[in-house]
Parts: structure tokens; sequence; C-alpha cells
């Protein structure tokens, strides 16, 4: 519980601060952002294809067992931290399992009903943008607060985040504009998000060069990713499953290999320009150790998200009935409405709206012939 946890100390464990220097409360603040974007993310994989209450079931239950265990694991002291895998802002913890949690709902649930349109073509590019915009600000909070205080590794951190996702953005541009003859703002932002998903577990142990390496890497990877999700015949409404959980599984993967050199783990011979003294660097060893959580992390999170919405389907089904996907499921699930739905044309509509509109133009004539 909250036992403990206050604005005065730092969160305490076996007798020991767990963050020096950061109040109970402010940490547990923080992580709980996570715990919040984490299923948050994943949701975009399916959109149109949960009922609400169930949905709201799915994720509080997601939350306890995929989410938690590994946030355990991998940041809270637990075995796989003990065994020396290491993950800087959520590659594992946040990107994979949501990634491959994603996949796993959309074996379950199926597609959208769709007629004649794509549904690759986004609603709203502008708000595409935004939403990029909006997630570019928060990765700065979201990789750079991971070192949890100022300084060198918080600087690392957010310029990493800065090159990858500004690399794997052009990138993303330049393979569009091959392919399909022109520049197009969805696929820039859908690489900036590829680069900043994929240099999430790393952000704070490697160096510039290395986060140029991963933006060109998660491009490549992520990108061909997506194309075969189309293949498959897989309804990733946002690719959750290509852009997170790959990016995520390449950049915690990526680590191993990436990472200062072995004298940084020693802060007494470390030269000043590592990163992080004292914490991961790369070897043959550590790539295996990465690679193997990475593989177990996608499998439980797939094989566990799986059995747990095959089992609720059972109880409850997730699926709204298709006419009111047609019809909106913002209408018959909330009985609101994104957009106010236009009028009907009608002759006589547009007579009494010429004739208002006459009416107006003789009350101004009238009010300047006063005036004069």
């Amino acid at each position: 519980g909250m036992r403990g946890v206050n604005v005065n100390e730092p969160l305490m464990r076996q007798g020991a601060a767990f963050v020096d220097g950061i109040p109970g409360l402010l940490f547990a603040a923080y992580q709980g952002m996570f715990a919040v974007i984490t299923p948050a993310l994943m949701t975009g994989a399916f959109a149109d294809r949960f009922r609400f209450k169930p949905y709201l079931i799915f994720i509080c239950v997601w939350l306890v067992v995929v989410y938690a265990p590994w946030c355990h694991w991998v940041w809270g002291g637990g075995w796989l931290a003990e065994w020396g895998v290491w993950d800087f802002a959520g590659g594992i913890v946040v990107h994979i399992t949501a990634g491959f949690s994603a996949l796993a709902s959309l074996v379950v649930v199926g597609k959208r009903p769709a007629d004649t349109e794509d549904l690759d073509v986004p609603h709203n590019v502008p708000f595409v943008a935004l939403g990029t915009a909006l997630l570019w600000f928060g990765w700065f909070g979201f990789n750079g607060g991971s070192a949890l205080a100022t300084g060198g590794v918080a600087v690392a951190a957010a310029v990493n985040s800065e090159i990858a996702g500004s690399v794997a953005l052009f990138l993303w541009l330049l393979i569009d504009w091959l392919r399909n003859g022109r520049p197009g703002l969805v696929g820039l932002c859908v690489g900036a998000i590829a680069g900043l998903a994929t240099i999430t577990p790393a952000a704070g142990f490697v160096q510039p060069w290395a986060a140029f390496l991963i933006g060109i890497l998660a491009t490549i990877s992520c990108y061909a990713c997506c194309e075969l999700r189309k293949k498959l015949g897989f309804d990733d409404a946002l690719d959750v499953w290509g852009v997170h959980g790959m990016g995520g599984f390449i950049g915690s993967v990526l680590l191993g290999a990436l990472a200062d050199p072995e004298e940084c783990g020693i802060p007494a011979i470390a030269p000043k320009s590592c990163v992080n003294l004292g914490t991961i660097t790369r070897s043959g060893e550590q790539f295996a150790k990465q690679l193997a959580a990475a593989l177990l992390c996608a499998v439980y999170s797939f094989v566990v998200t799986f059995v747990l919405l095959k089992a609720m389907n059972v109880v409850m089904p997730l699926r709204p009935q298709e006419e009111n996907v047609r019809k909106s499921l913002d209408l018959s699930e909330h009985g609101e409405e994104a957009y106010t739905p236009p009028k009907a044309y009608t002759p006589e509509a547009s007579a009494q709206q010429a004739a208002r509109a006459e009416g107006d133009k003789h009350v101004e004539a009238g009010m300047v012939s006063v005036d004069v």
C-alpha cells in the first residue's frame, strides 16, 4: 500500500532508500505515469473493437498480471535486475509489454468492419501531427526524467532521444518519398515515434553516436514490421506492435552491444566520457542477457494477454455489435459524438436561411441610415 510513502522521506526498501533525494510520494507518482501510459499505448491497436465495460476490466487485470510483474522484475530489484538486465526508461517494461499484448489482442478481437475505406488512412492528419508533437515533448520527461536526478545522465537521455527521433523521422520520410513518389506528414510522425520508442531502453546508457545508429536501425526494423503487419492482415490501428513493440525490442537488445565499454563499469578507472558510471557495459554476455529478457517479455506478454482475453470473452463479449461500430461507438457506448452531424439540406430550410440573411441586411442598412 502507501504506508511509509510521504513527501518528506524517500521510498524505503529493506531499511535503505530506494531512490535517495526524491520524496517517496513523488517517485510513486512518477512510476504511476508509466503504469497509466502503458495500457494506453496498447489501446491504440484495437480501436473500435472493444466494449467499454470489458475494456476497463481488461486493463485493470492486465496491469496486475502483465505490467506489474515486469516492472518489478526489471526496475524493482527483481530477478532480472539481479541477473543484470537493464532498461533505462521502459523498452521492456513499457513498450514490449504493450506492443506484444496489442498483437495478442488483435488475434482475439480481429479487424474493424470495413466496406471500401482503407483502414490505414488516418482520421485527421493535423491531429496526428499534434499528437506526435505532444508525445515528443513528453518523451523528454519520459526518458530524461528516468535519470531520477539532474545531471549528465539526464542530459544524455534527453539528447539521445532527440537524435534517435530526428534520425528516424527523416529516414522514414525518405523511404515514403522513394516508395510513394511524395513525402508525407503521417509517415514522418510514425518515424519519429519509432525512433523515440527504440532509444527508450538505452537513452541514459549510450553515447550520441550510438543514438544516431539506433535511429537508423529503428527506421529499418520498424518500417519492415509495419509492412509485415499489413501483409499478415492484422488491423493495428496505430501500429503499436510494429513501432512500440518491436522498437522497444530492438532497442533493448541493441543496448547490450552499444552501451559504454567495460572500463565505464568501474568508476575508479572510468574515463570522463562515460555516460552512466557503474551500470551497464557492452559485451557479448550482456547482449545475450538483453536478448533473452526481450524474448521472454514478448512471449509472456502475448500469451498472458491472449489467455486473459479469451477467458473474458467466455464470460462477457468483448466486441461491440457491428451495427454499433458502424453507427459510432462514441454514440452507442457513451451517448456522445466527436462531431456534430451536419443537418440535412431541404429547400425550405435554405429559403428560411436566405430570408434571415436578407432581413439582417435590411436591419444593418437601417442602422446605417439612423447613424447618418
